[in-house]
């Protein structure tokens, strides 16, 4: 077939609309209303197909005829070597950290040993390696992996080595299907060992906790600050929760009438639902913050849209309290330290609050029936001892209904 029939003199002077022909499948299409299109025509058996090419003397790139031939030959040559053009035209599938967590997630299924481990491992790739959901997983690189784990590296060494731990699996599953063809960022050995801060190791299972008779002072210290980290941090004493827990608490987990907070299991430890009573402070906090709201979080951060940072919750406690190496998952021995030594209330009860496994029959029946208001009468004691005057010996040795 003839090629170069058409050229740039008579390409102006087209005005009717119709489709012309260059040759050996280059044409352009004149429109009604004067614009015009580059386009080329190939068969691949029995398929008819159609590439674009741009438009002729229009737009920000127009295409000159020289050009529509240069990107015709090009096609010409794909075809030649037995290859569809429109096929290495598409976009490149780009394959997400998340994707790729997702499906971890839903291979590991059948191995989990209970729902505890299943949700310990969702709820630490969900929510403290969301920075690296949305990131090619080929394009994740170490610094990457450092800063999502940076927040957790000094104060919860356990928690940040599983996180990163978990993070390799899912690079490892990604390179394992040739969705990355680089090594893994989150390796420790000879990798991230080289460049994370020195930390000072701590005893497995313990966090640094404020003497619980420095509790009032801090909490004393908290109410004199209006920040939205100083009320999360009061909050998170008040019901003796974990951090993860109230950084993601939404209002509409908040049962004002109830006066209970439910904790869906997607971000309890044991991955079971918890039900926490309220005292009327801690009830008089959510209005506050429901008050200048601008989002779904009780304690939103300074991005809306994301709860307030594990950070800046830290810094409001170490402001607030005597004791400056006291950690926010510490307030919780604080509370249990409290409760047996100042208090009749049985342990049961108290480890019902914090939601602990449950280690046999007896202590499981509290988590029925009337163990709720149980629970209630336990977390208004102490909140009257937390809202007690420094050194004062209110609500010590306040015993259960």
């Amino acid at each position: 077939m003839a090629r170069h029939k058409l050229s740039e003199s008579n390409l102006k002077k087209l005005d009717t609309p119709g489709i012309y022909s260059d040759g050996d499948g280059l044409f352009l299409r004149v429109r009604k209303g004067g614009s015009r299109q580059w386009f080329f025509i190939y068969r691949r058996g029995t398929a008819r197909h159609e590439l674009g090419l741009g438009g002729y003397g229009q737009g920000t790139a127009p295409v000159s005829l020289a050009l529509a031939r240069e990107k015709a030959q090009a096609i010409r040559d794909t075809l030649a070597r037995g290859l569809d053009p429109s096929a290495e035209r598409k976009a490149p599938r780009v394959v997400t950290f998340k994707h790729c967590m997702d499906e971890l997630l839903a291979a590991k299924a059948p191995e989990w040993k209970n729902d505890k481990h299943r949700a310990q491992w969702e709820m630490t790739l969900r929510e403290y390696a969301k920075p690296l959901h949305d990131l090619p997983v080929a394009e994740i690189a170490m610094g990457d992996v450092k800063a999502c784990i940076l927040p957790h590296w000094a104060e919860r060494p356990e928690t940040a080595d599983r996180l990163r731990s978990r993070i390799q699996a899912v690079i490892d599953y990604a390179i394992a299907h040739e969705w990355r063809s680089a090594g893994n960022p989150a390796r420790w050995k000879g990798l991230l060992d080289k460049v994370m801060p020195a930390r000072r190791k701590l005893e497995r299972g313990h966090h640094a906790a404020l003497a619980y008779a420095s509790v009032p002072a801090m909490v004393g210290a908290l109410r004199e600050s209006s920040g939205v980290a100083a009320r999360a941090v009061e909050f998170l004493t008040l019901t003796a929760a974990r951090s993860g827990e109230v950084r993601g608490a939404t209002f509409e987990e908040i049962n004002v009438k109830a006066r209970t907070w439910t904790v869906p299991a997607s971000r309890m430890k044991a991955g079971k639902e918890h039900v926490v009573p309220l005292c009327e402070r801690a009830l008089a906090i959510v209005e506050a913050m429901r008050q200048r709201a601008t989002g779904e979080f009780v304690f939103g951060g300074g991005v809306e849209g994301r709860p307030i940072s594990e950070t800046a919750m830290t810094k409001a406690l170490r402001l607030a309290s005597p004791d400056k190496g006291a950690t926010l998952h510490g307030m919780r021995s604080s509370f249990r330290d409290w409760a047996g030594d100042c208090t009749a209330f049985p342990r049961e009860i108290a480890e019902a609050a914090l939601a602990h496994e449950i280690g046999n029959k007896v202590e499981a029946a509290y988590r029925r029936g009337t163990a709720l208001e149980k629970r209630r009468a336990l977390m208004d004691a102490w909140a009257d001892y937390c809202g007690s005057p420094p050194s004062s010996p209110a609500s010590i040795g306040r015993a259960a209904e």
